[in-house]
């Protein structure tokens, strides 16, 4: 088996890191993970993407996806051709309100996220990312669930470890969204 998966939206949302701890998790599962950033060099609000392959054996994508199994939209803008390149079928995860799930093609599986809310409702109001992200693996069942915790806790640097706890929660409450049907 290998998936591809792009993740999109803007600088701040933490894409690059969320993106980052599925492929550490991937990796540290044994399976075989590659990883690519794009993202602009402003601190907040720029372009930020990212593309990760995760498989059972030796990759044969490379993390620059032409075409890919499934996305992940944390904000509408700098997503265009994102969905162009999902094959029929694929998965989106969607975050509302700022992505319109209406707005995707009608062979996709979308799932509708509120990720700023439910990162507020665990107290992790800064963790929408991750709430995405567990939202995308309760769907794929990519990794385990304290494989991604832990390779969050490893990826955070030392100045923001008292972080650990709230994004372990917005991981979770991710996945209880897609669980409980509200996605």
């Amino acid at each position: 088996m290998e998936r591809e998966l792009i993740v999109t939206g803007v600088g701040g949302q933490g894409i690059q890191l969320l993106a980052k701890t599925l492929a550490l998790a991937a990796t540290r599962e044994g399976r075989y993970a590659m990883l690519a950033a794009d993202y602009g060099g402003e601190m907040r609000g720029g372009p930020s993407k990212a593309g990760v392959v995760v498989g059972d054996a030796p990759l044969h994508a490379l993390p620059i996806l032409p075409s890919a199994w499934s996305a992940i939209f944390a904000h509408h803008r700098f997503a265009e051709g994102v969905q162009d390149r999902l094959r029929p079928g694929g998965l989106v995860v969607a975050n509302t309100p700022l992505v319109d799930p209406d707005s995707f093609r009608a062979d996709l599986r979308v799932f509708a996220v509120d990720a700023m809310a439910a990162a507020k409702d665990c107290g992790a109001p800064n963790a929408s990312g991750f709430v995405l992200l567990g939202a995308y693996n309760a769907l794929t069942t990519m990794v385990a669930a304290a494989s991604l915790v832990a390779a969050m806790e490893e990826l955070l640097p030392p100045y923001r470890q008292q972080h650990a706890p709230a994004n372990a929660r917005a991981l979770e409450a991710g996945a209880l969204t897609v669980r409980a049907g509200v996605a």
